[in-house]
């Protein structure tokens, strides 16, 4: 057995090939993520992963679109989409396969 704190864990991610991680591994990347209301990421894709992300709780815009408790959205390679928290929310992301460095601001040349 092994014991993790989530604390210790770098913006919600714990599961991939990066450090620190409860569980090593190349075939994913799982993060449970918390935002405050207003909180935004920048449009952006993948070139290899796929993102899959269960709104927990709260309410989000992606894809230009409002999404709630209990949407689960999957984005594929090269799709494009923004983040912002309309309410504090709770998601978890999973990516597979984990792939560092495969985030591109929208603005890149792919």
């Amino acid at each position: 057995m092994k014991l993790f704190k989530f604390d210790d864990m770098v913006n919600g991610w714990f599961v991939g090939s990066f450090s620190p991680s409860s569980y090593k591994t190349s075939t994913c990347e799982v993060a449970l993520k918390s935002y405050k209301r207003g909180e935004k990421e920048k449009k952006h894709f993948h070139k290899i992963a796929t993102e899959i992300t269960l709104i927990h709780a709260g309410s989000v815009i992606m894809f230009d679109q409002k999404f709630d408790a209990g949407n689960i959205i999957v984005i594929e390679p090269y799709e494009e989409t923004s983040f912002e928290a309309l309410e504090d929310s709770i998601t978890l992301v999973v990516k597979v396969p984990g792939a560092l460095d495969d985030k591109y601001l929208s603005s890149c040349i792919r």
